[in-house]
């Protein structure tokens, strides 16, 4: 029965989001001296990383394509398919050459793959056993600055017991070694390392059907493997489970608590350090992070990317405040934000949805101060 009703949950949230009303595009506003504008097309544009010859490639999660995206910052970026008929695609990562995708089940690699764009051959797998029940199936991937291969494996189910998953796993870019990194994470689908401490920073969507305001949704870091930070039996900084069962599982008290507490089913997707150089001093080292929006609330909030100050150390936040806004507008939602990546020229790349957009934030207005 469980899982029927798991499975009704999702189908309900995928058909709601898919069959939505198509709105106009807004206008979107970001603070003085920034520009956002649409530079790309890419259908149902998910996780974005870059190769090293700065072909940008991007996930679609359930169309089961891979993109990648050539000469994007021309007035005519190149799109094109690079792979398809893959199983709930969304994470993606590149290392040494090399393209990582992450489906439902496993993990696969297209080796040298900017010098095969056209024809990238049949991918590797290098590991085909990762848990993949139908809610919170779709994972995130990226590599550390251990050079080891993270990946996020959310609860399948709205509120449950877990065991083998949610986590971020971690393991050798061969699939060796694979490891627990961090348990008690319902559903992460965004993670970078701080510039300066190297310390894992994350995402995570709390649960859902416990009313407008609560829980809180969550930016998190781990500064050491072997942390928990509370789901199913907290959630926020002390937010106690309400089934008795299930909240006897833990305590807040024995689980990490959140680095900010973010608005209530603003579902933070992907997060990036600023660490270019075109943006003022102010915004180097802070936390960008794309809010997908809420489904199940009855004032809709997030569709925005908002921005965690943190202090000099990096430890802390200061605040948490809107950056760019624009996709809710009266109720309506225009686009949903997935994923942020820094450009090499220093701008910042925001991938988006429900319209399949790649944007671009830049600034222009006045001198850059220096480090």
């Amino acid at each position: 029965m469980r899982a029927q009703l798991n499975f009704k949950y999702f189908f309900l949230f995928y058909v709601f989001f898919s069959c939505a009303p198509v709105f106009a595009d807004a206008v979107l506003t970001v603070p003085p001296g920034f520009k956002i504008e649409r530079i790309a097309t890419v259908p149902k544009a998910r996780s974005m990383v870059w190769g090293e010859q700065e072909t940008l490639f991007v996930s679609t999660q359930f169309a089961g394509k891979i993109y990648a995206v050539t000469n994007i910052f021309s007035t005519k970026p190149l799109v094109q398919i690079v792979a398809e008929g893959l199983r709930i695609s969304n994470g993606i990562a590149f290392y040494d050459g090399d393209l990582y995708v992450a489906e439902a089940t496993r993990i696969i690699v297209y080796r040298d793959i900017e010098a095969r764009l056209e024809k990238p051959g049949v991918p590797e797998v290098i590991i085909d056993n990762l848990p993949a029940e139908k809610l919170h199936s779709w994972k995130y991937l990226a590599f550390g600055p251990d050079k080891k291969l993270y990946v996020s494996i959310g609860a399948p189910c709205n509120i449950c017991e877990v065991t083998n998953s949610g986590m971020i796993a971690r393991m050798n870019p061969d699939g060796t070694d694979f490891e627990a990194y961090a348990r008690g994470i319902r559903n992460s689908v965004g993670f970078a390392w701080h510039p300066l401490t190297a310390e894992l920073w994350f995402t995570d969507n709390n649960r859902d059907l416990l009313g407008d305001d609560k829980p809180l949704d969550e930016l998190n870091k781990a500064d050491r493997p072997g942390l928990h930070f509370g789901f199913p039996f907290c959630h926020g900084a002390e937010l106690v489970e309400p089934d008795a069962d299930l909240a006897a599982l833990g305590s807040c008290n024995e689980s990490v608590g959140p680095v900010q507490e973010l608005g209530p089913h603003v579902a933070p997707l992907g997060i990036a350090f600023y660490t270019g150089m075109m943006f003022p001093q102010s915004y180097k080292k802070q936390v960008f992070i794309a809010e997908h929006g809420s489904w199940n609330r009855s004032e809709k909030i997030g569709y925005r990317i908002s921005l965690v100050r943190l202090d000099k150390a990096g430890q802390s936040s200061l605040s948490y405040e809107p950056f760019a806004e624009g996709w809710l507008q009266d109720g309506k939602v225009s686009g949903r934000p997935v994923d942020l990546l820094v450009a090499p020229d220093g701008s910042l790349l925001v991938s988006e949805d429900k319209h399949g957009a790649i944007y671009r934030i830049s600034y222009t207005a006045g001198s850059i101060e220096s480090e």
